[in-house]
């Protein structure tokens, strides 16, 4: 275990999602004693899993991409990453089920997918490739600066990366919407509906987020998908272990009630009406709630509400007793009309009478993720975060339609395999994670100055106080989350 110096500074972070506990690693190889303070009983905030009848489920995000995030951390530790966490690749990123029974593989392998693209939809194998290309171009060139730095520091847009990304911005990418530019790029509306799907990976809506989020597609089609042993819960479990090698201190079932600051300085919170002191305090929660709640700062929590929040989500968990061998781990079953689709989620507040569905199935590669001739099947709707709708009856009334949806593509009734379920809504996301509103990544990006609104992974009027995780800069999501840890420990690291 690393050694903490007596006279190294106090840092206190608020909740252990994976933001807060690779903030906790970070910081704790700089020499701070690092504390975290978690409401629940466990770590890892959305990234969790629970067990029912000999079923294993994920409970939150599903995908995995960009390993090095990971092994970043265990290679500034110097600790051997094979003594915590393994993961291999998988050949198809997603395999894509449209209703007019066209089928696509995704491969990761681009040259594989443009052929698979060509063979099933008539697409131009060098157009596919091309805009794969330019996705890892504009990642390369413009997603990197985004996402390993602050925007809210006047010294990260005098540096020549900056200006080699504003040569490589294209006006379309800011002023024309990611669906636009996608089907100036295909012919095929499945083609389209493919790469307009990749909003969600923030939950936005390709009719309005900017084409900018045509750099999404390069971390999935060319970098690679990849599968964690043990499912994405050894996510959470790897860092965890990690942290309290360096010597980082978890206290589960203690909320933070209040940032206690004094004349513009942090010194610390109160848990259990206990004031703990603290040189340096990181909220991992969200955004809005650390202002309204921790820092009784209404003016700014009110302020933070003008921005349009994320989707959220209505999540299946079901234990179904049959193998489907024409399913994959990463499944999508497309809406008849996208559009409608997220004019329903972010307009009118409800989910489409056709949803889209994804189902996530990781006995495909782990059989012991289920009993022996069944599938765990995380089945994930989009939904819009919550205003109040009645969900109970939104939950009865979308399971039947997602029942009946799966049971005509495959000929017989889902409904009869389904031997456990478990059923979580906004409303419970937000009671187990504190998002606002159930909101899966803080705010969308349906605006072209979403990523310049985000707000800063520090406050100017509070010194020591810093912020990360999905709903501060970069945004949400497992990569995003661990790039805001590596803002975050740079920040402080600069600030000694």
């Amino acid at each position: 275990m690393q050694r903490v110096c007596a006279n190294s500074k106090k840092v206190i972070i608020i909740g252990s999602g994976i933001g807060g506990i690779a903030t906790a690693i970070r910081l704790a190889i700089q020499g701070f004693d690092v504390s975290v303070y978690e409401k629940n009983p466990f770590p890892g905030g959305k990234l969790t899993a629970f067990e029912k009848n000999s079923y294993h489920f994920d409970a939150g995000p599903s995908l995995f991409t960009q390993p090095e995030n990971i092994e970043e951390l265990f290679a500034l530790s110097n600790e051997p990453i094979e003594n915590y966490f393994t993961y291999k690749p998988i050949e198809i990123a997603c395999k894509y089920f449209f209703p007019n029974g066209k089928i696509v593989n995704a491969y990761t392998d681009p040259n594989k997918f443009a052929e698979e693209l060509h063979n099933e939809l008539n697409e131009n194998t060098a157009t596919v490739l091309k805009y794969l290309k330019n996705s890892e171009k504009v990642y390369n060139n413009i997603g990197t600066v985004f996402v390993n730095h602050s925007l809210h520091k006047w010294k990260t847009w005098f540096h020549r990366r900056v200006f080699k990304a504003l040569t490589t911005t294209r006006l379309s990418y800011l002023f024309h919407s990611l669906n636009k530019f996608n089907a100036h790029n295909f012919s095929s509306p499945e083609a389209v509906q493919i790469f307009n799907r990749f909003a969600t990976y923030n939950g936005s809506n390709p009719y309005k987020a900017p084409a900018m989020l045509s750099l999404i597609p390069h971390l999935e089609q060319n970098t690679g998908v990849y599968y964690p042993t043990g499912g994405m819960i050894s996510i959470t479990n790897a860092l965890f272990n990690l942290a309290k090698a360096k010597g980082v201190k978890f206290y589960f079932n203690d909320p933070v009630q209040q940032i206690i600051y004094y004349d513009g300085k942090v010194t610390g919170v109160k848990v259990a009406e206990n004031i703990i002191p603290a040189d340096i305090v990181v909220s991992n929660g969200d955004i809005y709630f650390t202002y309204k709640n921790l820092l009784s700062d209404i003016g700014k929590s009110n302020k933070l509400l003008k921005q349009e929040r994320s989707s959220s989500a209505v999540i299946f968990y079901w234990g179904i007793k049959k193998e489907f061998s024409q399913l994959q781990l990463h499944n999508i079953f497309f809406s008849s009309d996208y559009r409608k689709e997220f004019d329903n989620i972010f307009t009118s507040k409800i989910i489409s009478s056709d949803p889209t569905v994804y189902i996530n199935i990781t006995s495909k590669l782990e059989m012991a993720q289920a009993p022996q001739g069944k599938e765990n099947w995380f089945v994930m709707v989009n939904a819009p975060s919550n205003v109040g709708q009645n969900w109970e009856a939104i939950k009865k009334e979308l399971r039947e339609k997602v029942i009946d949806k799966l049971s005509k593509i495959f000929g017989e009734d889902i409904a009869q395999l389904i031997e456990t379920e478990e059923i979580v809504d906004p409303v419970l996301i937000e009671a187990q994670t504190s998002s606002y509103m159930g909101s899966l990544y803080g705010t969308s990006s349906n605006s072209k100055f979403a990523a310049f609104l985000r707000h800063a992974n520090f406050n100017n009027a509070i010194k020591g106080l810093y912020f990360c995780g999905g709903s501060v800069h970069p945004g949400g999501g497992i990569p995003l989350c661990l790039k805001s840890a590596k803002i975050v420990s740079e920040l402080i690291q600069n600030e000694k």
